[in-house]
């Protein structure tokens, strides 16, 4: 009998990962990018608000944010179990982790800054450096995550 699917550990790594992405995300744009930090909770808070909630201003806001926040943590953690489900089909190694994590955080860059640009074309101005290395931390951070607390779970590994 397979044992059951370590749901807590993909959406918990979800979360972290999710978490992790996001301060570095503002940092990055607030400090390299010589933009507002909060600029990126203002494109996806657009993702359910629309593109009036886009900058100029990129200040903050308190509704804005919380809906940023819903959205993002929401793809997070379903990231997460995404994540957890594909690789929990194999043997899990650190290394295959941690490789699988960084794909998949390059794979969520090209799909929301490339593909899904026609409905969502705010986030082509996002292109560029800083948001392709936060979603590679991203990845990596879901991937080391998502290997820590999977194999401390009797489940780890394991699909029903």
């Amino acid at each position: 009998m397979a044992k059951p699917f370590p749901w807590k550990a993909a959406i918990s790594a979800g979360i972290v990962a999710g978490l992790v992405f996001m301060l570095l995300e503002m940092a990055l744009v607030g400090t390299i990018g010589g933009q507002s930090p909060w600029g990126p909770p203002r494109m996806i808070a657009a993702i359910a608000m629309g593109d009036g909630v886009l900058p100029p201003p990129a200040t903050f806001d308190l509704g804005i944010v919380m809906v940023a926040m819903i959205v993002h943590f929401a793809l997070s953690m379903i990231l997460g179990v995404i994540f957890g489900w594909a690789i929990s089909r194999r043997p899990m190694t650190l290394t295959v982790a941690i490789i699988a994590g960084i794909i998949l955080g390059l794979a969520v860059y090209v799909l929301g800054f490339y593909i899904l640009t026609p409905i969502f074309p705010w986030f082509a101005m996002a292109r560029g450096g800083i948001s392709i290395f936060a979603h590679a931390v991203f990845g990596l951070t879901l991937g080391l995550a998502y290997y820590a607390m999977a194999s401390r779970q009797p489940s780890a590994g394991a699909v029903e």
